[in-house]
């Protein structure tokens, strides 16, 4: 019988490159990246849905034929009429990436907004998968309805899983932010932060500390990224430190985190240790950051 994961959130149009104001365009999300490194690495005895709103436009047709050819389950993709996807440009300044973005007539931002379809979406799964940013976009009764959803999941036996992945852009002030990401980290099996975003807004001085402060909210794994230094996995009765391996080359660091927790959640759910998945997680995004965009082709990650 085939298990199921879901992953929520929104994707996006990305337009990259830039180069004499040529642009390549390409879909990707947090959620969806993670997604796709779900489907790349786990076998054919799991399917990954993913969970947004789309138009029905051109671009949110492409979305989901893109979606469909590569694996990525569309049926519980809502359709919102006169909305649209959202957008954002990469542009380099000064030897780092910048990002603009369009999202205000962001389809994704209605995701929550049909509470029964919504309960059907993750209706049976076995992983349910989201992020700040999921959460971030959405009007506060509706995070309260896609947390609502994800508590009974989580009492019918699915395995909940949060990136915190702060954006404080999207958010009202810091305080909101802080309050609504703690709240939803205390309904999670896993959670995978990280520090650097952290550690501003918590007053987190290692990694331990943000480790520390999960598992004190009843979160059974943490699993906290530091950039290019060790990774700490943590649980009430286990701290393992894993570093990523020498020598990667940084051509586009976009998706190295998404692609992290692909690889570490796919390895946990086929049986891996925290340490034997921490490695895994590492190769992935030392793979994926030797190449540009969030998503590479599957073939590159599963050998």
């Amino acid at each position: 019988m085939t298990k199921r994961i879901v992953s929520i959130g929104e994707c996006m149009i990305e337009m990259s490159g830039g180069e004499d104001r040529s642009y390549r365009l390409g879909y990707a999300g947090d959620t969806l990246n993670s997604a796709w490194y779900l489907r790349a690495l786990l076998g054919q005895d799991w399917s990954v849905d993913y969970v947004t709103a789309l138009g029905a436009d051109r671009y949110s047709n492409d979305i989901r034929a893109f979606l469909d050819d590569n694996g990525i389950g569309t049926g519980h993709i809502q359709t919102i009429p006169n909305r649209r996807p959202g957008l954002y440009m990469i542009h380099q300044e000064k030897g780092d990436r910048h990002f603009t973005y369009w999202r205000d007539t962001s389809a994704a931002k209605l995701l929550a907004d049909d509470k029964q379809a919504l309960a059907k979406a993750v209706e049976g799964a076995e992983l349910v998968y989201f992020s700040g940013i999921t959460l971030a976009i959405l009007a506060p009764r509706a995070r309260g309805r896609l947390l609502g959803a994800i508590v009974k999941a989580r009492d019918n036996g699915a395995r909940i899983a949060f990136d915190t992945n702060l954006r404080p852009a999207l958010w009202s002030s810091p305080r909101v932010m802080a309050g609504v990401l703690t709240a939803a980290a205390s309904l999670c099996d896993i959670v995978l932060p990280t520090h650097t975003d952290e550690a501003p807004l918590f007053g987190d001085k290692s990694v331990d500390d943000t480790a520390d402060r999960y598992l004190e909210l009843g979160v059974e794994e943490v699993v906290v990224k530091d950039g290019s230094k060790e990774a700490l996995i943590a649980t009430a009765h286990e701290r393992v430190r894993v570093a990523p391996p020498s020598g990667a080359k940084v051509v586009d660091a976009t998706g190295a985190g998404d692609s992290f927790n692909g690889a570490y959640l796919s390895a946990r759910l086929n049986g891996k240790s925290l340490r034997e998945a921490a490695e895994a997680a590492h190769r992935t995004a030392g793979i994926v950051i030797g190449h540009k965009g969030a998503l590479v082709d599957p073939k590159l990650v599963q050998g």
